[in-house]
């Protein structure tokens, strides 16, 4: 069974791929600005993530494994991403 879910609602294990990256509505200039830096960090429509680790704090920031490299994002910026859950938690 898969799940398609924002990455913010993401828990520590879940695996999955980029589905949606950003809102494609550029009417809001730090949504677009968001968008471009994910897309240059690599999170593009496609690409594996894994959650790995979650701040104390409010579970803010989270690190990512995505394809081969490691990122951490605060979860409102992870809110912008839409991903297709695995179903199995590591």
């Amino acid at each position: 069974m898969t799940d398609t879910i924002r990455l913010s609602q993401a828990r520590v294990g879940d695996r999955g791929v980029i589905v949606q990256v950003g809102e494609h509505c550029h009417h809001e200039d730090h949504k677009a600005e968001l968008e471009r830096r994910l897309l240059e960090l690599g999170f593009v429509e496609g690409a594996r993530i894994e959650l790995m680790h979650q701040g104390l704090f409010g579970g803010d920031p989270i690190a990512l494994r995505v394809d081969d490299m490691s990122v951490a994002l605060r979860r409102h910026e992870a809110d912008s991403l839409t991903v297709r859950l695995d179903g199995i938690a590591a």
